[in-house]
């Protein structure tokens, strides 16, 4: 079989300027022009039951990471179905129809390594790691671990328990009930709108629930096999094609269709009384990555919230002393992004610092950031995103991530590119047109006492 050859070229800011200093001041480095870097050159290839792989010679240190991406988590569950994926891949760490899981264990570290079998809301992991000249053996462990799970009724009722334990913490916190009340605002009852299952729901799931989700969900059509790190590609070729040739081909992953609820600001209060600080999350959906405002979104995310010298933090964290550390994210699943800014604030502040928030935003789609703002914002990000490529689980995130989205082969290779193109005059535009307050959903977790009157400016609704 041929081999493909995919070579990304990314720039990269790199701070070669020297600094003047005298005994009053040092200026900081001069940010030299933009160098390009390459990525290692890949061999992809398809196995005839349908199982991706990608291989990437990469690095100097003498490891390799095995990472199988299946697409069996949250976008595949049912209704009824919630962290039933979560609850398989525990099962699937407590060893094979061959191995034990100790046995499992022993032979991993006997390679230098480990293997885990863990959960996204993209994939369901099997993930292994160990020094090099152990890839092929490293490859058949973790076919065995996927193709051969024993999925024991015996490790059923402490998997749950786990989980039991973990929901119980979680949902303790005032953040994760207002991020559960969010998620299920920007999505009701569709995929992606269920952030925990009841306890009737976790408590009933049966051995045979879990065999179930496997077989319907863990098939080589759908997965691809990542192995980054230094290792001998013809061995490691041959031990992928023997030892994932009886893996049934299966089904493709299904496809998800979300649809967009009714618009317009929504404010709920949940009430947590006698709480001293309000847990604040706001924020909607926006275009997915593969949208071709997506890059100038993350700038334009960067420069108002997702950064420490961001626009809000900057407002309500160093100027007002609102909240310690606010922050934003872009989360995205298959197909599907949403943004949330969050924010941890006193409750006597909490209107304060929602207005603080708000008018950030209108800030930025009334007036562009200046030039300066601006390219400190993109040489930031830039350096985040190269950086990802220094570790060998950073590269297999970033493939995962254009594989499972969809993306055109360049999209790495373009990134910085695309970053770098994004004017003062495009943030403002991405914000005038996504960033809209009155289309915000927003969920505050306080003490109703103190913070229901601070929301009435809000059209808030309690709870």
């Amino acid at each position: 079989m041929p081999m493909l050859r995919a070579t990304a070229v990314v720039a990269v800011l790199v701070l070669t300027g020297t600094h003047r200093a005298t005994a009053q001041e040092q200026a900081p480095p001069v940010a030299g022009r933009p160098r390009s870097i390459k990525l290692p050159s890949m061999r992809r290839f398809v196995l005839p039951n349908g199982l991706k792989v990608t291989l990437v010679p990469y690095g100097s240190v003498p490891k390799v990471t095995v990472d199988l991406a299946v697409p069996a988590s949250v976008a595949e569950e049912a209704a009824n179905e919630v962290w039933l994926s979560q609850v398989t891949g525990a099962l699937m760490n407590d060893g094979t129809t061959r191995r034990t899981a100790e046995r499992v264990a022993d032979e991993a570290a006997a390679m230098g390594g480990s293997i885990q079998v863990w959960n996204d809301e993209v994939f369901t992991w099997v993930s292994g790691a160990a020094l090099a000249e152990h890839a092929p053996a490293l490859i058949h462990l973790v076919a065995d671990v996927t193709l051969h799970p024993r999925l024991a009724e015996a490790g059923l009722s402490r998997a749950k328990a786990d989980k039991e334990q973990s929901m119980a913490v979680a949902q303790s916190r005032a953040y994760q009930i207002g991020w559960t009340a969010f998620r299920n605002q920007l999505y009701g009852d569709q995929t992606y709108g269920h952030e925990f299952p009841t306890e009737a729901m976790l408590v009933g799931y049966t051995s045979d629930n879990v065999k179930q989700f496997y077989a319907r969900n863990f098939g080589a059509m759908r997965s691809h096999l990542y192995v980054v790190g230094r290792f001998d590609v013809a061995s490691t070729e041959s031990a992928i094609r023997r030892a994932f040739a009886g893996w049934a081909r299966g089904t493709a992953a299904p496809t998800i269709h979300v649809d967009q609820l009714e618009g317009g600001r929504s404010v709920t209060l949940i009430d947590r009384p006698n709480a001293v600080q309000s847990s604040i999350v706001m924020g909607l959906r926006i275009p997915p990555p593969s949208d071709s405002d997506h890059a100038a979104f993350e700038v334009t995310d960067a420069l108002l919230a997702g950064n420490w010298a961001s626009r809000i933090t900057s407002n309500i964290r160093e100027q007002k002393g609102y909240a310690y550390s606010p922050g934003s994210l872009i989360n995205s699943f298959r197909g599907e992004s949403f943004w949330s800014e969050q924010a941890d604030v006193a409750t006597t502040v909490t209107g304060a610092a929602l207005n603080e928030i708000i008018a950030e935003m209108n800030r930025l789609r009334a007036e562009a950031p200046s030039e300066k703002e601006l390219a400190s914002i993109k040489a930031n990000l830039i350096g985040g995103f190269v950086r990802q490529f220094g570790t060998q689980a950073g590269v297999i995130g970033e493939l995962s991530f254009v594989d499972i989205q969809g993306l055109r082969d360049d999209y790495l290779a373009s990134k910085v590119r695309r970053i770098l193109a994004v004017t003062p005059e495009t943030v403002r535009r991405i914000a005038r047109t996504y960033l809209d307050p009155d289309r915000m959903t927003i969920v505050v977790v306080g003490d109703k006492r103190t913070v229901d009157s601070q929301l009435a400016p809000f059209r808030a609704v309690v709870r």
